[in-house]
């Protein structure tokens, strides 16, 4: 009776463990990071700036299983330009305020998802299919993943015209690139 108690818990145990590998889990906010690269172009583009902004993801769910499952939302008004030692405090306040205005326009379009709608393997990670919306405009974009101990990774570019954002330009000598890189460090919890 005992031994057939015991192989009762077992199995139990076993299938709950086994239900946990396929739920979500929720992604560390905390930890996880969206780093935003954006260049400058135009004639004068010397006498411009590049830029990191940080994106902060304010929340998400990663499905690790036989079939996973990412998303996550990105507040734009929690959207950091990094300070930038060239730059004096007011350039950077005004820089900033660009970004949420004119860019972003933080208060039209709070909030930037992405939700993957394929995941395939890879042999050194995963390809990783899915929507971004962004700016009110929804797109599919395409992820190679990495894991990277017990993050996973990735880099891309997307075109800002591509989402119905004009790249902000002072009379066509300097503007900023149409195509920024991203760079995604997700940990689940």
């Amino acid at each position: 009776m005992r031994r057939k108690l015991t192989l009762a818990f077992l199995a139990v145990a076993a299938m709950a463990v086994a239900q946990d590998s396929t739920q979500n889990k929720t992604i560390d906010v905390q930890r996880s990071t969206i780093t935003i690269h954006v260049g400058k172009a135009g004639l004068l583009s010397a006498a411009g700036h590049d830029h990191t902004i940080a994106a902060p993801i304010s929340s998400g769910t990663i499905r690790e299983s036989a079939d996973p499952h990412v998303e996550f939302t990105v507040d734009t008004a929690k959207m950091m330009v990094m300070p930038d030692p060239k730059v004096d405090a007011k350039t950077q306040a005004q820089i900033q305020k660009d970004m949420e205005e004119m860019t972003l326009e933080t208060t039209r379009f709070p909030q930037i998802t992405f939700s993957s709608s394929r995941i395939s393997k890879l042999a050194d990670g995963w390809k990783v299919d899915g929507d971004l919306s962004l700016h009110g405009v929804t797109k599919p974009v395409s992820l190679a993943v990495k894991k990277a101990g017990d993050s996973y990774t990735a880099h891309t570019a997307v075109k800002q015209t591509t989402f119905g954002i004009k790249p902000i330009s002072i009379g066509g000598l300097i503007k900023v690139k149409d195509e920024v890189e991203l760079d995604f460090a997700i940990f689940p919890r």
